[in-house]
């Protein structure tokens, strides 16, 4: 039970990291933080079979998904404009290909 209550935590600490990440604008750090809370959440599936965690652990336990989740909600706050910005800049680019495949260069 002690490991799985440590292996949620190091997920927390992650998941405060990648708030860190998304906020400064570090996608690369980012992306290798969900990584790592990704291979986290796989060894934590292999905790199978265990006896029933006690009250206190049970508590600690909705403590910490619920700061994981409110880590989650913060980094899509700062990740959701950035997507948006990307995608407009995208959308636009493939517009201006299209009108220069369509019409070719324009000539100054």
């Amino acid at each position: 039970m002690q490991q799985e209550i440590a292996l949620l935590e190091q997920m927390q600490v992650t998941a405060d990291g990648m708030v860190v990440a998304a906020e400064a604008g570090d996608w690369d750090s980012l992306t290798a933080l969900e990584k790592e809370l990704a291979a986290l959440r796989r060894t934590l599936t292999h905790f199978k079979d265990l006896p029933p965690l006690s009250t206190e652990e049970l508590a600690r336990k909705q403590q910490l998904i619920e700061a994981m989740l409110a880590s989650f909600i913060s980094v899509q706050a700062c990740v959701l404009p950035w997507m948006e910005s990307t995608r407009k800049l995208l959308s636009g680019n493939a517009r201006d290909r299209a009108v220069k495949a369509a019409y070719g260069q324009p000539t100054g």
